[in-house]
């Protein structure tokens, strides 16, 4: 079973990613509130995926600092890395940091969103 750590969403997107995720590539969704969080459920298996909120559920936080740093970091930097938002700016900043195309919440479960994803997790 392929492995998804997800950053920063609230539980209700939280679920409604894990639900997406499960039901069509089998997938299992770990939630991390912050990058300390993320970092230590990185130290085991690494997963196949990592999904970054732009805005930090707990505490406004920025996703854009959490894509940066685990795209430097040795243990995180060849895991593929997505950015979660509606706003395409966001995507393509994310994109210049050399995060995948990621998607938006009003955007879960289209053909579009599961194409991007496909390749990581099918």
């Amino acid at each position: 079973m392929k492995r998804v750590l997800s950053i920063g969403q609230c539980g209700f997107d939280h679920g409604q990613i894990s639900a997406l995720l499960r039901r069509e590539f089998g997938a299992e969704t770990v939630a991390a509130h912050t990058l300390q969080e993320a970092e230590h459920l990185l130290q085991g298996e690494p997963p196949a995926l990592i999904l970054v909120n732009r805005k930090l559920d707990i505490d406004g936080g920025d996703g854009m600092e959490i894509i940066g740093r685990l795209l430097k970091e040795e243990k995180s930097r060849e895991i593929p890395v997505m950015l979660v938002s509606n706003y395409p700016q966001y995507q393509a900043e994310a994109g210049s940091l050399g995060a995948q195309p990621g998607f938006g919440k009003s955007e879960l479960g289209t053909p579009a969103t599961l194409d991007k994803l496909r390749p990581y997790l099918a």
